[in-house]
């Protein structure tokens, strides 16, 4: 066989296609995998549960069934300044994505143009002055990308991705503005139901201080016990003026949520003691429910979208082919410009291969795996906090439940206490100070009951988000 020599000029050739070969191989994505946060299966102590039998989400509507509620939450989702400020986002990153998805096809615009131009005789070596007009009409291709390596469609996915990390953000924020609107809501029912109970208190010891001073008339009780009853009064009063302005605090700030204006015409609300919701499940599910959270799907979906990026920075590498082009006419008389004959074209193709850059190209690429590393470390951290977030709800969830119980049956124990005590001051076996004692420790209890209540359903309303319940 003959040996084969190859000229210098096709080695190279060789060699460099070979090379931008290899590299087009190197720059492909990377597949994508999700990352290992490594947390348990589920929140039960009895072990792993199927990740199939996952609950579908539950509607924010079928949890609050309280009709005020949901009229406070509908206005808030219209209103509300931060769910606003969500929207604009979103409206932001989905141009961005348009603007970067508009670099994979071409730009064409079209033009016309006159040059008229004048050489005086001798300035080129022409005898003559030279007379130049020129008209020229048509389509023109601005300089365009040919995307062999993928770079520009890794940099508008990273656009996509980012487009619909903001949507996940919307909903983890409106998801948040829910459960905030029904804490609110809950706080100012407390006060409600607290001053409601230091009124009727006050009710109470405005009838005593009258029945002891009546007493004190016909001498049948002390001074010290009118200044007793006083005092007393004096007392519940001002605890019903500092719960009034924790009540109105309240509503300030529920008036803040739904946009700073109470909204007309809402529905009756359920009493206190109706106010309750049924949220048993959580507890044996499996740890993936927290996959379905927006803001652990915005994390991954930032994850992703750097991911896309390093493909883009490992294209810069590789050579970039470029057209520009132009077809139209060209005529030196404006009325002939459409005419037979007038047809021009012009297709110039480029090729830029970066040579050196002062390593710009490499930092970028190193810049674009750091932020990799950093959105990777960033979904850990949210998948975890998220994760602590259930279980932290599951346990205040129980204990608050076992605590309601406790706070129910103690209170049931001072009211028989007081009742009792009420007999033997009417029998002059107990003191006006017992009674006034007993008392105070059963409107202390009622309070502490109402307070409880409503971190029970505050609670309920976090372990509803936390497990990214409600489709939205």
């Amino acid at each position: 066989m003959a040996d084969l020599h190859l000229s210098h000029p096709l080695r190279a050739g060789l060699v460099c296609a070979l090379s931008l070969g290899l590299w087009a191989c190197s720059s492909q994505p990377a597949a994508y995998h999700r990352p290992d946060a490594g947390l348990p299966a589920s929140w039960s102590p009895l072990g792993a549960v199927n990740p199939a039998a996952l609950p579908a989400p539950l509607p924010w509507q079928s949890l609050y069934t309280d009709l005020r509620l949901q009229a406070l939450i509908r206005t808030a989702l219209e209103r509300n300044h931060d769910l606003r400020l969500a929207l604009a986002r979103i409206d932001e990153a989905r141009a961005l994505w348009g603007v970067q998805r508009a670099d994979q096809v071409p730009t064409v615009n079209v033009g016309g143009s006159h040059t008229g131009a004048r050489t005086p005789p001798m300035v080129q070596g022409n005898p003559s002055a030279v007379n130049v007009r020129r008209y020229d009409l048509g389509l023109n291709l601005l300089s365009f990308e040919i995307d062999a390596w993928g770079r520009v469609a890794s940099l508008s996915e990273a656009a996509r991705m980012n487009f619909q990390a903001s949507e996940e953000d919307r909903r983890a924020i409106r998801m948040g503005l829910i459960s905030e609107v029904a804490q609110a809501y809950y706080v100012w029912l407390e006060a409600l139901q607290r001053l409601t109970l230091l009124q009727q208190t006050e009710h109470n010891r405005e009838q005593l201080l009258a029945l002891v001073q009546r007493r004190s008339d016909l001498g049948a009780a002390s001074d010290l016990e009118v200044v007793q009853a006083q005092s007393a009064l004096f007392s519940a009063r001002a605890e019903r003026n500092a719960m009034r302005r924790q009540s109105e605090q309240a509503r300030s700030a529920l008036n803040l949520m739904v946009g700073g204006q109470w909204p007309t015409q809402l529905p009756e609300g359920l009493p206190w003691p109706l106010q309750t919701m049924d949220l048993t499940w959580g507890a044996d599910l499996s740890s993936e429910i927290l996959l379905r959270r927006p803001d652990v799907r915005a994390a991954e979906q930032r994850l992703m979208a750097s991911n896309a990026n390093i493909h883009a920075a490992r294209a810069a590498f590789l050579p970039r082919l470029q057209l520009t082009g132009l077809l139209g006419s060209a005529n030196p008389a404006l009325g002939n410009l459409l005419g037979g004959g007038s047809q021009a074209w012009s297709l110039v193709p480029g090729l830029q291969q970066p040579i050196f850059d002062g390593g710009r190209t490499e930092a970028g690429l190193d810049l674009a795996q750091a932020r990799k590393n950093q959105f990777v470390v960033n979904y850990e951290k949210v998948l975890q906090q998220a994760f602590r977030e259930v279980a932290d709800a599951l346990i205040a969830r129980d204990t608050l439940s076992e605590q309601l119980r406790e706070q129910t049956a103690s209170l049931g124990s001072l009211r028989e206490r007081e009742r009792l005590t009420s007999l033997r001051l009417r029998h002059g076996a107990a003191s006006l100070s017992e009674w006034l004692d007993t008392q105070r420790e059963v409107l202390q209890a009622e309070q502490s009951l109402v307070q409880t209540q409503r971190q029970w359903l505050s609670v309920s309303t976090q372990l509803f988000k936390a497990l990214g319940g409600g489709e939205l």
